[in-house]
């Protein structure tokens, strides 16, 4: 006996991959749905949100056409990019390297097993392996909510950075005092460059005394996509128990890595919160960085609010999501998009 019924998640996932859909409102209409309406069905089928999806998989065909020799301002264009320099950074966070440098294959990690094929296919992967969910969250939930704290400090000046709120503060001993929000800032991007040191063999990072918020900003934009990587390598590896020796210490030590995450996860959730605390006190409003809401606006479950802070114009959650992306801000819910494919080259083709 035949069906004619409609295949619904491939209706919704050729709205979110069709040439002509640039954003959400775009996708949504392809497939005769709300934005919300879309945008939860297709995080809650694929357990990714349609902007996350397109972004990932438009990122794919771009390494796929810059093996097969493309200009990278071909890519970018094609990849819906408005300029080379945004697409680069994207392509950097996403595979860990420069589109001047061709990857050596064109996957990115995929919860869904969804990926580009050429030349211009999807691939389905059944038995991809994907991160655990909840160690996923905690750790894009801490690069989103960093990229938020630095985005909010923008609008301070030097005097207020280095002003000193908790004297005697000490986070960690061997880090030092963090009496000033510029120190703890510092300190939360500092944390990863260091470990990620220790994990890929590198020189200890050396540390700015007084950095600029700019600098924290190109900092972390540049070490997130390596840390998420690293943990992910981990999972995909089952290291979890391997150890690492740590040959920056001195004398050399070792560590489990799951307890490094672990170290890493804990200190900067504490130094998020009296980030917060500081930028408060200098006047500055910054939402509660509640990793449930981060999550909702993540799958589009929550809808959009005119009151809410997070969705207010001009609020550093916003601003911080446009520029890491390289968007407009009208399109985006949250800083989580712009971290989504963040990873090294970790499935196969």
């Amino acid at each position: 006996m035949t069906t004619d019924r409609r295949d619904r998640l491939r209706e919704l996932l050729d709205a979110v991959l069709d040439e002509n859909h640039r954003d959400l409102e775009d996708m949504a209409g392809g497939a005769h749905a709300s934005r919300f309406h879309f945008a939860r069905s297709i995080s809650r089928a694929a357990g990714e949100s349609p902007v996350a999806m397109r972004r990932r998989v438009m990122l794919e065909r771009a390494a796929w056409q810059l093996r097969g020799g493309a200009s990278v301002t071909e890519a970018a264009w094609g990849a819906g990019y408005d300029s080379a320099e945004g697409f680069s950074r994207a392509f950097a966070r996403a595979f860990g390297h420069p589109p001047s440098t061709p990857a050596s294959n064109h996957w990115l990690p995929s919860p869904n097993g969804i990926h580009f094929h050429p030349p211009t296919s999807l691939w389905v992967r059944a038995e991809e392996h994907s991160m655990n969910p909840l160690t996923e969250q905690l750790v894009r939930h801490d690069l989103d909510d960093t990229a938020v704290l630095l985005a909010a400090a923008t609008e301070l000046d030097a005097d207020a950075l280095a002003r000193p709120h908790l004297p005697g503060n000490i986070v960690l001993e061997w880090d030092g005092e963090e009496a000033s929000l510029g120190a703890v800032l510092e300190a939360l991007v500092h944390a990863k460059e260091v470990w990620l040191a220790a994990i890929e063999g590198l020189d200890l990072p050396q540390r700015s005394e007084h950095p600029g918020v700019g600098e924290l900003r190109e900092r972390h934009e540049r070490v997130a996509g390596r840390w998420l990587a690293a943990v992910r390598d981990i999972e995909q590896r089952g290291g979890w128990n391997d150890r690492l020796v740590d040959a920056l210490c001195d004398p050399p030590e070792s560590f489990v890595l799951g307890s490094v995450v672990a170290h890493v996860l804990t200190f900067a959730a504490h130094r998020r919160q009296v980030a917060r605390l500081m930028l408060r006190r200098e006047g500055i409003r910054v939402d509660d960085g509640d990793p449930i809401m981060w999550l909702r606006r993540l799958r589009g479950e929550a809808e959009r609010d005119e009151g809410s802070a997070p969705e207010r114009e001009g609020d550093p959650r916003r601003r911080a999501a446009a520029e890491a992306a390289d968007a407009d801000p009208s399109e985006l819910r949250s800083p989580a998009d712009a971290y989504t494919d963040q990873a090294h080259e970790g499935a196969r083709p």
